[in-house]
């Protein structure tokens, strides 16, 4: 044979050689027609949860904007309504300033009243005001005692359910209490006490209409 074919034979020999000892040895090892298998199947699991889970974020995000967006929408509103509830309350101070004082003064004064009388109960619409109003509210007792006719057409007079109220600087107490039966009221005293039953702050006495 000659030379050249003998050194090409053994090239290619060697050259086959040191590809199959670099496979063997220093490559990661060759997978099997199951092993495939099994690789892209978990791969293509894998892909599957990761997709899963991409569309999870993304509508966890979507709903966090969107509960962020509320929050914000919330916070407007609640915002609006502070400073309408505040403009109401300076309308009504300034109302209350324009109404006329109470004759008998008082440490809470009764600036104004309405009473009328239907389907058994007194219904009450109080305006009151303290001179001295600061932030910390006063609490009290308001008893109502009514005067009218009794059953026989007798006059009386009848100490009602006492109703609990707190003033600041100006408070509108509204209401309604049950009447003895029979009774046609046609006065009502307000009396405002620091507790049942005791010191007086201020009364006033209305027609019932």
């Amino acid at each position: 044979m000659p030379r050249w074919l003998i050194l090409l034979l053994l090239g290619i020999g060697f050259g086959v050689g040191g590809v199959y000892v670099v496979q063997e040895r220093m490559l990661p090892p060759r997978l099997s027609a199951t092993e495939s298998t099994q690789l892209k199947a978990a791969y293509q699991q894998a892909d599957s949860e990761r997709q899963r889970l991409a569309a999870e974020l993304a509508a966890t995000k979507k709903h966090l904007e969107a509960s962020l967006a509320e929050q914000k929408r919330l916070s407007d509103d609640n915002s609006a309504a502070k400073q309408t509830q505040e403009r109401l309350r300076a309308d009504l101070a300034a109302l209350v300033d324009s109404l006329p004082p109470d004759p008998r003064g008082g440490v809470i004064q009764v600036r104004a009243a309405r009473f009328s009388a239907a389907g058994g109960n007194l219904v009450y619409d109080i305006v009151l005001s303290r001179d001295r109003g600061g932030a910390k509210p006063l609490a009290g007792v308001m008893q109502l005692v009514v005067a009218g006719a009794g059953v026989r057409g007798v006059e009386t007079s009848v100490k009602l359910k006492p109703v609990a109220f707190t003033v600041g600087s100006f408070e509108s107490v509204r209401g309604s209490v049950p009447l003895p039966d029979g009774l046609i009221a046609r006065q009502a005293a307000i009396n405002l006490l620091d507790r049942p039953e005791g010191k007086l702050l201020g009364m006033r006495v209305m027609q019932v209409k």
